[in-house]
């Protein structure tokens, strides 16, 4: 009889202490899904402010190019020499060859870009290289006057200019060389 009670007890404690688990139904989406879901109420609005704020239009090289505007280099142009900065001045117009021998800075001609302070001090260097050569060439020649030495470097030196290059007649007008 003792093991009949034992075994009764146990029989009505075990359907006490073994249950099924409570399964929880929920109709709430997760945090993720109400995301994808959500409402864009604030990405329509940035859109439609962007939409109707006006900004520049970007152009293509090529269509600078037709505008008669060089578009700036995607590099440095680390490999070039002096000789080649005074022929992209000249072909842009922001430097000329003077009627003197000398280069003359022309900014309200220049197309496509500025003169910088750098193209500025070339410039100059350029000029006082000519001057000191035309020194040179006066011990050479003393006979010669200046005037005649810097008429004859100009010649040859004009065959040597950049096609395109601006450059003074002898009536005082600018225009390009022509090649």
């Amino acid at each position: 009889m003792k093991h009949r009670g034992l075994l009764l007890l146990a029989t009505l404690a075990a359907p006490g202490c073994i249950r099924a688990p409570e399964i929880v139904m929920v109709d709430r989406a997760t945090a993720l899904e109400e995301q994808a879901s959500g409402s864009f109420k604030d990405v329509e609005q940035r859109l439609a402010r962007a939409g109707m704020s006006p900004t520049p239009v970007p152009l293509t090289p090529n269509q600078l190019e037709d505008l008669g505007i060089q578009p700036t280099p995607l590099v440095e142009n680390i490999g070039k020499t002096q000789a080649d900065r005074v022929d992209d001045l000249l072909r842009r117009h922001c430097v000329g060859e003077g009627r003197e021998g000398l280069l003359v800075v022309t900014r309200r001609q220049c197309q496509a870009g500025r003169l910088s302070s750098d193209d500025v001090a070339l410039v100059d260097r350029v000029n006082r290289g000519r001057m000191q050569l035309w020194q040179w060439m006066r011990t050479v020649r003393p006979k010669v006057s200046e005037a005649a030495l810097r008429q004859s470097w100009q010649q040859a030196h004009a065959e040597g200019v950049v096609c395109g290059g601006w450059v003074e007649a002898g009536d005082g007008t600018w225009g390009e060389k022509k090649c």
